[in-house]
């Protein structure tokens, strides 16, 4: 993984994780040029509560109330605490061998590059209220493929809470521990050589099927390539297409992390099981399927993806009919 983050608009690290330690943060406070809210720009992130990635830390029981990440970048390990401060800007510390690679990403991951040109809400009053509401909204971009498109594969056509299950089993048992004070049970993502070598058994424990494991396994050796694509820019058909190539990866699939990990503005997760009824609702007030989502976030086209997050964030839900799905339990005993 080669493609390191820009570096523009951050002030001077307040410390060098090469010549400090492990144990020392670099830090440094991003002030936006326009409104960024914390908890709606990470609010994709978190893989559900115990994600041993991703953790809100309300209370600020473990430092500034904020949020913790740890990453695998580049450089190596690294735990980040993120903070909003009362003056919009947001306060970021950093911890291990890859600090320096997350604190230089802070802005991109928080929306710096997000272009909202030719982004016009008023062609739907709901729309428009929303993007009056959250100013703050801005499309985050990880920059990190491997990780967000591995974490979409265990998605794949399961129910979120079993996705979720699998994903802490996998982290948990394969990460590496967390630099810093990062949150008790914190991991960092597993590098490629670390997923290589799960066995099959242990994808069967943690609920993850073979044709979804033998897609990771896909994903992982072509690992290089696949970081290649941020160099791209942020999202696009050319991005979506070359994730498409990894055999197992589908249009949902791709679209899931072009969303993340380059902060793709249009990638629409065609294919899932709620979205066009929460679009088809919101946008006309009856339910729809994937064709009929898509004709109705055409005056957006190229703001597709901005349009199905603002209806997420605003509060919206659609009507509630019958029972949720069964979570099976295909492991065994």
């Amino acid at each position: 993984m080669t493609i390191a983050p820009p570096r523009s608009g951050l002030p001077a690290l307040a410390g060098s994780a090469a010549a400090a330690g492990p144990e020392t943060p670099v830090g440094t406070t991003w002030a936006p040029a326009e409104k960024v809210d914390l908890r709606l720009v990470l609010s994709q992130l978190g893989r559900g509560t115990g994600d041993p990635t991703f953790r809100w830390d309300r209370e600020g029981r473990f430092g500034p109330p904020g949020a913790w990440r740890t990453l695998l970048t580049p450089h190596g390990a690294a735990t980040l605490h993120l903070a909003q401060q009362r003056g919009g800007g947001i306060a970021a510390r950093a911890w291990g061998p890859g600090a320096e690679w997350a604190i230089a990403g802070v802005p991109e991951l928080l929306g710096a590059g997000d272009d909202r040109d030719g982004f016009d809400p008023s062609a739907h009053p709901l729309v428009k209220d929303a993007a009056h509401r959250l100013p703050g909204l801005r499309l985050a971009r990880v920059g990190l493929v491997v990780e967000m498109l591995l974490a979409a594969v265990i998605e794949q056509k399961v129910t979120t809470l079993e996705a979720h299950a699998g994903w802490r089993v996998l982290v948990r048992k394969h990460g590496g521990e967390a630099p810093g004070p990062a949150p008790e049970g914190m991991r960092v993502f597993p590098s490629p050589e670390m997923w290589r070598r799960i066995p099959s058994w242990e994808w069967h424990r943690a609920g993850i099927g073979p044709q979804r494991a033998a897609t990771c396994q896909e994903v992982v050796r072509v690992a290089p390539g696949l970081e290649r694509t941020l160099s791209l820019g942020r999202g696009g058909d050319e991005v979506r297409k070359r994730l498409r190539t990894v055999r197992g990866v589908g249009v949902w699939t791709a679209a899931e992390a072009a969303q993340r990990a380059h902060g793709d503005p249009d990638a629409v997760s065609v294919g899932d099981f709620h979205i066009h009824d929460i679009v088809g609702w919101a946008l006309a007030g009856t339910p729809v399927d994937d064709d009929g989502m898509l004709e109705l976030l055409e005056p957006w086209r190229g703001h597709r993806q901005r349009v199905v997050r603002l209806i997420l964030a605003s509060g919206f839900r659609k009507p509630r009919f019958g029972p949720k799905l069964t979570i099976q339990d295909h492991r065994g005993h």
